[in-house]
Parts: structure tokens; C-alpha cells; sequence
């Protein structure tokens, strides 16, 4: 089951040290003292995406591993508007387990961004695979309006994602890295599908898709049209990947999309799994050991997963993975670095 971590870089984060550093020590450990401590919750509600993305068949695939192999516990999935939505449903009780973007739940996490002075800390149970940057035009139109880096659909009709959404947040962390402002593009906050049809119809010149590799919707809209994605430059990768650590620089290998033969250099971002600090710790635990337990289930939602789906991959968590899949990755002989780990004494 366990294989060497795949090639994207592990993202180390700080975000539970500068958590620490906030508050008075002893304050710190007493909050650290309740993560694990709920009740078991028999009925468990997971978070996704909408209907057409990666995020929705994988929590029902989770859904499935959770009611097959955990005793006395039922898993459904509900669409949502994504990562930034389903931090908050977590943050508020109203999801147990959540499939997030790193970057947004890092951003929860500290209090930044769209969770700016409304910080909410999640644990990661599980990193799945990295949602990757597709900046998607049509040929005709790339051609038209000279759409050879990211910078250029400055002045265009472009989709930003639908607001709430770990496709919107982002595409503003891109904007802001590349020092661009979202008022010289003609804004869309239009979702896949959406963006999908605009373009179909002309009323759009491009839009963000950060989803999996070989994502369905877009493969379908490749088959039908002639799509083309448009490369960052190397310039641009390397200011984004400077400004956050959440973000690598990636290759859509040529072939992956119908007609799209050449390789497109962007960038990509890890997809977690994470849970509230109160989560029960023996409940994490056996959900974590029954989702690998049970890989070949997630995969017929995500083949594209595949390499990246062994536990290893949990070095790239952008927040502490909770103390109950902790102990589920011990056992498999992952060592979690210290920021990592949550601390429970001052």
C-alpha cells in the first residue's frame, strides 16, 4: 500500500506554531486538550463540491467506506459551493468532514483571506491529490486576443469560479501573486458548468478551473470543442510559488485533454480531507485506517488519484492532522514533522 511520496513538493506549514505564538501558553494547551474529545457522531455529513466536480463522487465514494466498513456509521455527501463554503459549514457544525483546497483551509487556519478575522481550524484525517490550475480558453479565441501567459487575459471576459468556492479563492491568490487587479478583467463568477456553457455560447473568454487532472467536465468540453490552456510562464509560476507555500509549480502533461497536445506549465494545489478539533479520536482513527483500507472505492471516483492515494502523502497537509489519524499514520510509519502534530502541553 505504501509507496515514496510522488514528485509535487511536500508543503511544510508553520500554522499551528503561529496559533501557539498568539495566545498564552497554558490558553494553548487547553484548547489542544478538547481536539478528539466528541461524541461519537453515528449520522456523519461530508462536504463537496458541486454535482459535476472530483469533490461530490469522492465523499460518496468516502460515504460508501464509511457505511461498509465502520460499524454503526452511515457517510453522505452533500454538493456545496466547495472548499471555502465547507470550511465554514465545518466551522459551524453543520458538516463533519470536509474535502477542502490546502490553500483555503491554510488560509481558515490563520485567519486570512476570505476567513479574514474569522479564523476556523480544521485537522487533516487524509491529503488526497493536487487540484491543478487549468486556465481554459478556446482556440479560436486564444488566438484572437494573443493568450500565450496568464497575464494576458487582463482585459478579458473571464470566470473567476463561483464565490465561496476553492476555484475563486485561488484564482485571487494567482491575481494577487502576478500583482493584477480583478478590475481590468470583465468578471464572471460563473462555476464549471456555468463557464463550460459560456464558452460554448461566446459570452466568455476564459475561466479558471482548478480541479484533478483529466477533471471530466473539462474533458468533455475538449471533446466537443477545440480548447486550448493557457500556459503561466515561467515568471508567473515563480512569483505565486513565492508568495504562498500552499502552491507548486505542475505540468499538464500533453494528451490528458482531448486535442490539447502540448504540455501546460501552471501550478497546483493539494486537496485535503479534514474534520473539527472535537472530532471523536477513535472515530478519525477508524475512518482513516477504513479509507486505505478501501482505496480501490476512492478510485473509482478519482482514478486519476491513484499515485498520490498512500499515506505518505499526509506530509503535505496544510493544517495538523488530528491527533486519532495521527495514530493511524504512526502505525503505517509515517513520521509527521512537529508542525504537524498537535500539541497538547505548553
Amino acid at each position: 500500500m505504501r509507496r515514496a511520496v510522488p514528485s509535487l513538493a511536500v508543503l511544510p506549514v508553520s500554522v499551528l506554531m503561529l496559533a501557539s505564538c498568539a495566545q498564552p501558553a497554558e490558553q494553548a494547551a487547553e484548547d489542544a486538550a478538547g481536539i478528539g474529545q466528541g461524541a461519537v457522531r453515528e449520522q456523519l455529513s461530508i462536504a463537496t463540491g458541486g454535482s459535476t466536480g472530483v469533490y461530490f463522487p469522492l465523499g460518496g465514494a468516502l460515504g460508501t467506506v464509511i457505511e461498509d466498513n465502520v460499524e454503526g456509521q452511515t457517510g453522505s455527501a452533500e454538493t456545496t459551493g466547495a472548499s471555502v463554503e465547507n470550511l465554514r459549514l465545518i466551522g459551524n457544525g453543520d458538516a463533519d468532514i470536509a474535502i477542502v483546497q490546502g490553500d483555503a483551509a491554510g488560509q481558515a487556519f490563520e485567519g486570512t483571506a476570505e476567513f479574514e478575522g474569522s479564523p476556523i481550524e480544521s485537522y487533516a484525517l487524509a491529503v488526497f491529490y493536487p487540484n491543478v490550475f487549468h486556465t481554459v480558453t478556446l482556440d479560436s479565441i486564444a488566438e484572437d486576443e494573443g493568450l500565450e501567459c496568464f497575464r494576458d487575459v487582463l482585459g478579458t471576459r473571464y470566470s473567476v469560479g463561483a464565490p465561496g468556492s476553492g476555484n475563486h479563492a485561488t484564482t485571487s491568490a494567482v491575481f494577487e501573486a502576478l500583482e493584477m487587479s480583478m478590475g481590468d478583467i470583465e468578471i464572471e463568477n460563473l462555476g464549471y458548468a456555468e463557464t463550460d456553457s459560456a464558452l460554448r455560447g461566446g459570452q466568455l473568454d476564459a475561466g479558471s478551473w482548478v480541479v484533478g487532472e483529466g477533471h471530466g467536465g473539462l474533458t468533455e468540453l475538449a471533446t466537443t470543442e477545440d480548447v486550448h490552456l493557457i500556459n503561466m510562464c515561467d515568471d508567473e509560476r515563480e512569483a505565486i510559488t513565492a508568495a504562498s507555500s500552499s502552491y507548486t509549480e505542475h505540468t499538464i502533461p500533453g494528451g490528458t485533454y482531448p486535442g490539447v497536445d502540448e504540455d501546460t506549465e501552471t501550478i497546483a494545489v493539494w486537496n485535503s480531507l479534514v474534520v473539527a478539533g472535537e472530532f471523536n479520536e477513535e472515530q478519525a482513527y477508524q475512518i482513516t485506517a477504513a479509507m486505505f483500507d478501501n482505496i480501490d472505492t476512492l478510485l473509482a471516483a478519482h482514478a486519476p488519484a491513484e499515485e498520490y492515494l498512500v499515506p505518505e502523502t499526509i506530509l503535505n497537509s496544510p493544517v495538523p492532522v488530528h491527533p486519532g489519524a495521527a495514530r493511524f499514520y504512526e502505525e503505517q510509519g509515517v513520521e509527521l514533522p512537529e508542525e504537524l502534530v498537535v500539541q497538547t502541553e505548553g
